[in-house]
C-alpha cells in the first residue's frame, strides 16, 4: 500500500487531535499565516478602582499552550496572506491621503495633488521590449569590448533578455550600486528643493514657506527590469496646518507641478570620493512623469493610484528579479543566489565597494540582496494621512481586542516558536486560498473592502 505524503499524514494527525476545531480557528483568525508566530503567556484586565478581574486570558487553555499571530510580512513571496492584509493597509493610507477619511478631512480632494514617477538615470544601454526594434541605430558599430552597439531585435516583455546590458563590460556598475545607496537622500533632497522653488515662486524667503504651506507625500520604490529603483509618489500641498488647513492662493496645480519638475532635473548627490570610483554625482534620470490627480476625474483615478502603490509594495526584489528576499552572509552566497548575471554583477560590486573605508557608511554588504538600496519600499511624511500602527489599532478594536476604559492590563508573553508543521502549512494554505477566494467573489459582488 503506497504511504501517504509526510504532509498528508500530519494534516490528518493534527485534525484528529481533540483541540483541532480551536487550533482550526486560531490559524483562520491569522487568515492563514504561512509562517505564525507563536507565542505562551497571559493578559489580566483589572478594574483600576476596585482590583476586579474583569477579563482574563491564559494560552494554558490553548492548542499546545501557546496563541499563533501573524508574521506580518508585507513580501507575498514570503506569506501570501498577510502580505494581502499589508496591501490592504497601504491601500486605505494612500487613499486616506487622496480623499480624505481615516481622521484626514475630505477636502484634500480638492488640494493640489501630483502623482509623480522619478526613475533612475542610465547606467549604460540595456535591452527594450516593445513593439519596435532594440537600439537599432547604435547597432553599426561595436564596442570597445567587441560587442555591437545595438541589438536590433524586438522583444517580448517577458523575454529574458529585457533589462539586461547590452555589453555588461561598458556598463556602470559602481555607479548603480551608488545611485541605489543615496536614493534615500536624493529623495530628501528633492523634498527640500521643491518648497524652496515653491517659495521662491511665490515671493516668500525659502525660510518662510513652512509658515505658509506644507508638502506631503506618500511613496512606493518599484525596481525595473534593469534592476534599477525608481520611485512613484503621492504629492499633496496643504496649508501650513497640513490636511485639516487650506493651501495659500499661490499654490496651485501648475505651480506646483512646475516645482516638481524643474527640482527633479536639479539636485544632486554626490558621493564619498574613492580612489577606485573617483566621486560620482548622482541624480534622477531624464524621465520624470508628474500628472495631476483631479477631483472631477479628468485625472487619474484616486482609488486606482491608491490600489496602484499598494500593489507594488508587497513585492520583494525576487519578484522582480533584482535581487533577493534575504541578506547576504558571504561572498559564496552571491554565487548561488538564484538572479540573472546582470543583478549578480551587482552584488558583487556591493561586496566589493562595501569593503573599501570610504563606503562603509553605507553597509553596502548588508544591502547586496537589494543591490544598495536601503530605504523602505514605502514612505510618508507626518501629514499626509494615518499610518499603520493606527490602521492596526482600529482593526484590533473591531474585533474586539482592546482594552477596557477605567481599567489596567497587565501582559505577560513570550516568545515560543514560529512556522508549521508540514500539514499545518498545508490545512492554512487552504485556508488562506479560501479566505482570498471569498473576498475577490465579495468584490465582484460589490460589497466588500479591500
Amino acid at each position: 500500500m503506497r504511504q501517504l505524503p509526510e504532509a498528508d499524514r500530519d494534516a490528518i494527525r493534527i485534525a484528529q487531535d481533540p483541540q483541532f476545531t480551536r487550533w482550526l480557528a486560531q490559524i483562520t483568525a491569522i487568515g492563514g499565516c504561512a509562517h505564525p508566530i507563536h507565542l505562551s503567556g497571559s493578559t489580566t484586565t483589572l478594574d483600576e478602582a476596585t482590583g476586579e478581574i474583569l477579563y482574563r486570558y491564559d494560552t494554558r487553555d490553548e492548542p499546545g499552550e501557546r496563541l499563533s499571530v501573524r508574521c506580518r510580512n508585507r513580501r507575498a513571496t514570503v506569506c501570501a496572506p498577510c502580505s494581502r492584509l499589508h496591501a490592504g493597509d497601504t491601500f486605505h493610507l494612500v487613499r486616506a491621503g487622496l480623499i480624505g477619511g481615516k481622521s484626514v478631512p475630505a477636502t484634500v480632494r480638492h488640494r493640489p495633488r501630483l502623482f509623480v514617477t522619478l526613475t533612475a538615470p542610465s547606467f549604460g544601454p540595456v535591452h527594450r521590449a516593445g513593439d519596435d526594434r532594440c537600439h537599432p541605430r547604435r547597432g553599426r558599430g561595436i564596442c570597445g569590448h567587441g560587442r555591437p552597439l545595438g541589438c536590433g531585435s524586438v522583444h517580448d516583455a517577458n523575454a529574458s533578455v529585457v533589462g539586461q546590458p547590452l555589453c555588461p563590460d561598458c556598463y556602470d556598475y559602481p555607479a548603480h550600486v551608488l545611485w541605489h545607496a543615496h536614493a534615500g537622500k536624493l529623495w530628501d533632497r528633492f523634498g527640500i528643493d521643491v518648497r524652496r522653488r515653491l517659495a521662491s515662486s511665490a515671493g516668500l524667503v525659502q525660510s518662510r514657506f513652512a509658515d505658509h504651506a506644507r508638502l506631503s507625500f506618500a511613496r512606493v520604490a518599484e525596481y525595473q527590469r534593469r534592476a534599477a529603483v525608481h520611485v512613484h509618489a503621492v504629492v499633496r500641498l496643504d496649508g501650513p496646518d497640513g490636511p485639516t488647513d487650506e493651501p495659500p492662493d499661490w499654490g496651485t496645480v501648475a505651480r506646483l507641478t512646475d516645482a516638481v519638475r524643474a527640482s527633479a532635473g536639479r539636485v544632486v548627490v554626490r558621493t564619498p570620493y574613492s580612489p577606485a570610483v573617483g566621486e560620482l554625482a548622482l541624480r534622477w534620470g531624464v524621465q520624470v512623469d508628474a500628472r495631476p490627480l483631479r477631483a472631477d476625474g479628468l485625472g487619474p483615478d484616486d482609488d486606482a493610484v491608491a490600489a496602484y502603490v499598494a500593489k507594488y509594495v508587497t513585492k520583494g526584489a525576487s519578484e522582480t528579479g533584482a535581487g533577493t528576499d534575504h541578506k547576504l552572509s558571504t561572498w559564496d552566497d552571491i554565487g548561488t543566489a538564484p538572479v540573472t548575471d546582470h543583478v549578480r554583477t551587482l552584488m558583487r560590486t556591493c561586496w566589493r565597494l562595501g569593503g573599501l573605508p570610504e563606503y562603509e557608511p553605507l553597509h553596502l554588504r548588508t544591502w547586496a540582496h537589494t543591490l544598495g538600496y536601503r530605504g523602505h519600499i514605502l514612505t510618508k511624511s507626518r501629514a499626509y494621512s494615518t499610518t499603520y500602527a493606527a490602521l492596526r489599532a482600529q482593526r484590533a478594536h473591531h474585533v474586539g481586542y482592546t482594552d477596557l476604559p477605567d481599567a489596567v492590563t497587565d501582559r505577560n508573553w513570550r516568545y515560543v516558536g514560529s512556522g508549521h508543521t508540514p500539514g499545518a502549512a498545508l490545512i492554512a494554505a487552504g485556508i488562506s486560498e479560501d479566505l482570498a477566494t471569498n473576498r475577490v467573489l465579495a468584490r465582484q459582488e460589490g460589497g466588500a473592502p479591500r
